[in-house]
């Protein structure tokens, strides 16, 4: 687990500023949840015997002796929390949230035991215009933060629960008679989730994939048509994919799309999106059966994309627009209300000096703020009534502004830079 230092937030801030922006731009709705849920709910919609519930879930009775768990993924309680407050049954709904979830894991570049997730769930459409739409809001938001030459959809489905496990049978039968060359994880997972073994990255387990059965050829006739139809789609807006037969979900709950955003700028941390459709997890969780389909994005890997593209604008890092120095008592008690009408004028970042020192000393932290300019005033500029305005970044004199012109004198200077 780690902390975000205020060096780093700014670019949290400004991923999470476009996600809002572009989520908005389609009419999603924000949900928030708590983080921590009854364990069974991660049980019965996870699985039992999946790496999660088995080995990352950080579980704990509370003083009545309930089971709780810190909520490893949204999904799951998004569903719960729909379903308590009735906002599924025959209803449409597209919803989106933001927070930490937590596992137990190795530790990776990347990636934390406590991490943040952007999740976005959507109930009561079944076709495969909803899963598009998915899709197409996720390579608005790569356009938007400067990732899309950085990132490539794989895409894939998964069919029926009944295809699948033929599939899943006759994988099984091949696999078991190949045992010996399978690495360790994929033999634990043959009598586990032997799907997860189609995404193994070891070289040798790879090999023997290679003639194991196919999963496209255990795809049912609806699955399939849903799926061409999701083709058809993107190929009308240009959205480039690959599709990919091994593709697969850790989850039990997932059916027909499944799809990731891969980058290889992260190294072996490729994914950066991954979602999918879920027809069966809100009747699996109590309520009734209900077309659903998602995904989520970690920000920690987003924000580690950001910087290692260099995609984050100057901007972001710049938190002050305008420092205000005073240099004496009585000058003071003027910028503290200058400042003030300032910021209710203007809506720019003025930051106030506190804490005396020398000018130099003053002017070295005017730098340090990263503010454009600075406000001086001293004796001589409160007896005529006017503050100078000092830039701070370009080779530009400075001037003497009257106090009732300020304010416009800034917002010219501010909006001439933004053309």
């Amino acid at each position: 687990m780690n902390d975000i230092l205020p060096d780093q937030t700014p670019v949290w801030q400004y991923l999470e500023t476009e996600v809002k922006r572009v989520l908005g731009s389609y009419g999603y709705s924000e949900l928030r949840m708590p983080i921590v849920e009854q364990t069974d709910l991660f049980k019965r919609s996870i699985g039992e015997v999946t790496d999660i519930v088995e080995k990352e879930m950080y579980t704990f009775e509370d003083r009545n002796g309930d089971s709780l768990t810190l909520r490893p993924e949204g999904t799951a309680s998004c569903v719960r929390a729909c379903e308590e407050h009735g906002l599924i049954f025959n209803q449409v709904q597209r919803l989106w949230y933001m927070g930490p979830m937590f596992r137990h894991e190795r530790p990776q570049k990347g990636r934390y035991r406590q991490f943040h997730q952007i999740g976005v769930e959507t109930f009561g459409m079944q076709g495969p215009d909803i899963d598009a739409e998915l899709i197409m809001m996720t390579a608005r938001l790569w356009r938007s933060l400067g990732l899309d030459k950085a990132v490539k959809l794989h895409l894939n489905t998964l069919g029926s629960a009944q295809a699948r496990a033929r599939f899943r049978d006759d994988l099984v039968s091949y696999l078991s008679d190949h045992v010996d060359k399978l690495d360790a994880d994929s033999q634990r997972r043959l009598t586990t989730n032997p799907l997860r073994i189609l995404d193994s990255k070891d070289a040798s387990t790879q090999v023997l994939l290679n003639e194991a059965p196919h999963f496209h050829d255990y795809i049912d006739d609806e699955s399939r048509e849903h799926f061409d139809h999701l083709c058809a789609l993107l190929d009308s807006v240009g959205i480039d994919y690959e599709i990919n037969a091994r593709l697969v979900r850790g989850l039990d709950y997932y059916g027909k799309t499944v799809f990731e955003w891969i980058t290889d700028q992260l190294g072996a941390q490729g994914t950066v999106c991954a979602g999918g459709r879920y027809d069966g997890l809100v009747e699996q969780l109590g309520g009734r059966a209900t077309p659903a389909v998602g995904f989520a994005m970690g920000v920690e890997r987003l924000v580690l994309l950001l910087e290692t593209l260099q995609a984050v604008p100057d901007r972001v890092h710049q938190n002050v627009d305008v420092y205000a120095i005073a240099m004496d008592d009585e000058s003071l008690e003027k910028m503290v209300a200058i400042t003030e009408c300032l910021r209710d004028e203007t809506g720019l970042r003025i930051q106030l000096h506190c804490g005396g020192g020398s000018f130099k000393s003053q002017m070295k932290k005017a730098d340090r703020s990263g503010a454009r300019y600075a406000l001086l005033m001293g004796e001589d500029e409160r007896r005529s009534g006017v503050v100078t305005l000092k830039p701070l970044r370009e080779s530009v004199e400075q001037k003497q502004v009257n106090g009732a012109a300020l304010a416009g004198e800034l917002v010219a200077i501010y909006a001439a830079e933004q053309e």
